[in-house]
């Protein structure tokens, strides 16, 4: 999972070398050893166990223990010889094993519900989206619904063959993240909703962890280890929803804030005169950038909240957009270019906070992005510090909407990596 095609990966202190301190333990020095060896396989595989041994300064006669238990647990496995180009036999090469151990991430958002499942060699195993009206549900009906995504993707795994090693949840909202609870969600209308709790009754295992975060600093994860601008140290994703959510890379690591809540950069109010937010606000930046706004302005007579009978996937109303461009229809291009300059004007305002190298636009931004980029950018230059701007572009995601999602099993996937013993050992 942590292979990538820009290095970056999630920020964790037993990624590269063990405490100087003294373990209070010998089953916590083992456990370090453990996370020490399985991170160096899963940054650095295919490996020798001498090549292991070198580069973590751990004796031969540790590594090689260290390694038959992580096979026990089903964590790595031998992919054959490793030819290190010196003389003598060569030794079997360690890599992850991807076939028993998953993580599940699962998104609950306006208009869908999606999840996701990748192993732990990074083998994507579920990948699905189900269209959902959970503005129009309320909490109950959309855990209901979120509650029997996870369990059918967990009967999936279970035929697989695969041990579930946990479940992330991403809502877009306010989070506590030590409690999994939804603090406030404004677009789904939720208020205190305990979602790790409900999920927890809900059947699942108590040796599966359960937890929730942000969808767009998940997002904002699944960018940084796997995404257009993997490994880039310093960037911020943008969520292209009905809201508008910002996580923020800095340094190579995500930024939370005191409480956990930042990067709620759609509400930033950027129009005093504009109208009102689903946080209560008047003028908030999603309320000009939204896929709310965009619909309303391109296809008014399918706007958010007009027919509730039918609930249309994201992908649904940008298709139906793009058909009425296709037929001429000069309200879109109005409200593309509407959108653009105000994408523009509060990316402006990140840059100068931020200093981000790359804005990732995500979701439905990253299906308009060869006509929303050109008209932003030129707000972004206008408005923004010259130095920071001329250093800092728009690339638009590749991981479409199911960026949250993908970074909340990556999340699941890292608790493993930084303690290999939460998998019970299973083979002798």
């Amino acid at each position: 999972m942590n292979q990538n095609r820009g290095g970056g990966r999630i920020a964790d202190p037993t990624s590269r070398t063990r405490s100087a301190g003294t373990p209070a333990d010998q089953a916590s020095v083992r456990r370090s050893n453990l996370a020490l060896v399985l991170r160096h396989v899963s940054d650095h595989g295919p490996c020798a166990r001498s090549a292991v041994a070198v580069e973590t300064g751990l004796n031969k006669t540790t590594v090689t223990s260290l390694v038959s238990e992580l096979q026990a647990r089903g964590l790595v496995k031998e992919a054959g010889p490793q030819h290190a180009g010196s003389v003598g036999r060569p030794g079997l090469a360690l890599v992850l094993d991807g076939s028993r151990v998953g993580a599940l991430g699962v998104e609950v958002n306006v208009d869908y519900i999606a999840a996701f499942v990748t192993d732990l060699a990074g083998r994507v195993l579920i990948d699905r989206r189900i269209s959902f009206d959970a503005m129009g549900s309320g909490p109950e009906r959309s855990l209901d619904e979120l509650t029997r995504a996870v369990e059918r993707a967990m009967a999936d795994l279970d035929r697989l063959g695969v041990v579930l090693a946990g479940i992330t949840v991403a809502v877009p909202g306010l989070i506590d993240t030590t409690t999994g609870t939804v603090v406030f969600a404004p677009n789904l209308g939720w208020h205190e909703v305990a979602v790790a709790e409900r999920l927890s009754r809900a059947g699942i295992p108590q040796t599966v962890p359960v937890a929730v975060d942000n969808d767009a600093n998940l997002a904002a994860l699944a960018e940084y280890t796997s995404g257009v601008a993997a490994g880039t140290s310093d960037l911020v994703y943008l969520t292209g929803e009905v809201g508008v959510g910002g996580g923020v890379i800095s340094g190579g690591r995500l930024l939370n804030g005191a409480d956990g809540f930042a990067g709620e950069v759609g509400h930033m109010v950027v129009d005093p005169e504009g109208e009102r937010c689903g946080c209560g606000r008047i003028g908030c930046w999603e309320t000009k950038v939204g896929l709310a706004a965009l619909v309303r302005m391109a296809t008014p007579d399918h706007a958010y909240g007009t027919s509730r009978h039918v609930v249309r996937d994201p992908e649904e109303r940008l298709a139906d957009i793009e058909q009425r461009r296709a037929e001429g229809d000069p309200r879109v291009d109005a409200a593309v270019t509407h959108v653009g300059r105000w994408l523009g004007r509060g990316s402006a305002l990140l840059v100068n906070l931020f200093n981000p190298r790359v804005i990732v636009l995500g979701g439905y931004f990253a299906r308009l992005a060869d006509r929303f980029i050109p008209v932003a950018l030129a707000e972004l230059e206008r408005l923004g510090v010259s130095a920071a701007t001329q250093r800092c572009r728009f690339v638009p995601s590749d991981l479409g909407f199911g960026a949250a999602s993908r970074g909340a099993a990556g999340v699941a996937i890292e608790r493993v990596l930084a303690d290999p013993t939460t998998i019970a050992i299973t083979q002798p």
